[in-house]
This record gives C-alpha cells, structure tokens and sequence, in this order.
C-alpha cells in the first residue's frame, strides 16, 4: 500500500492594519479604495516631494511609469517590489510602496475641495418633485402614443 503525500497548501494571509503585500491583486484591491491622500516621496530616506492629491488608477504594467503630477497619483504596480502597511501614532494606517532605495508614503487625508466621485444629497422634496415630473412626462407620452394609433 502507498500513501502519497500532497503538499497542504497554506491560508491565505490575513492582513489588519499593519504587515506586507507583495501579490499585486492585494496591493492593487487594497490602494483603489483610496481617493484624496497626502503622499511623501523618500529616497535614500530622506523626503524628495510631499504633496496632496486623488488616486486615478492603479495598475500593474512593465511599460508603464508610476507618475505623480499636478495632483493625481497613477499608480503603477510594477514600479514596486511590495506594500508595506504601517500604524501612525494616530492608530491611522498609511502605506508604503517600495522599490530598493525609493518609499512613496501614502496616507489618507481630508481633501479640502469636493470630491468629483461623490454626488450631494438631493432633498427628498425635491427628489418627489423630479419623480414627479418624470411620470408625468413619460404618462403624457404614453397617452400620445395611445391617440396616434389607434386603429
């Protein structure tokens, strides 16, 4: 009789607040829920540009550049080697993207201006005003039809 060994495959990690990513997908799911952050670029340690502004895309290309300009992050996986997730004494977690010598800090921060992504709130009179005027629209339409057709 043989028994063969199957190698036992490991969980998946589990992450809270602080540790290392290195699998892009992670890296990736993780960074796209951020919008408006202060971001600071290290190198060698010491902090080359500091800065605000909103995360467009993330990605993960060979060809491709990270690039951080005029306020929007494009944030190229493959310019990193791993995410590093750190607790300020704040208990806020910021994240760190490294590539050899080269940090770029990224931290979540209040945007002082409105977000593009985010609609205001529309009162619920008005919203029954516009609901209103819809079915009415679309009820008068309806009895146009009704009176050009019939046979």
């Amino acid at each position: 009789m043989s028994h063969q060994c199957h190698p036992t495959s490991l969980p998946a990690p589990c992450v809270v607040s602080t540790g290392i990513l290195v699998n892009k997908s992670d890296m990736k799911r993780l960074l796209q829920d951020l919008a408006w952050v202060r971001y600071s670029h290290y190198l060698d340690g010491e902090v080359q540009k500091q800065g605000e502004g909103w995360i467009v895309e993330v990605f993960d290309d060979e060809q491709q550049a990270t690039l951080v300009v005029n306020q929007s992050l494009y944030l190229n996986l493959h310019s990193f080697d791993y995410l590093a997730l750190k607790q300020a004494e704040t208990d806020k977690t910021y994240f760190e993207l490294v590539q050899d010598n080269r940090v770029l800090r990224l931290e979540v921060a209040e945007n002082p201006q409105t977000n593009p992504f985010n609609t205001k709130a529309v009162p619920e009179s008005t919203l029954e005003e516009m609901v209103t005027q819809v079915l009415s629209a679309r009820w008068d339409v309806h009895m146009d039809d009704d009176e050009n057709f019939n046979f």
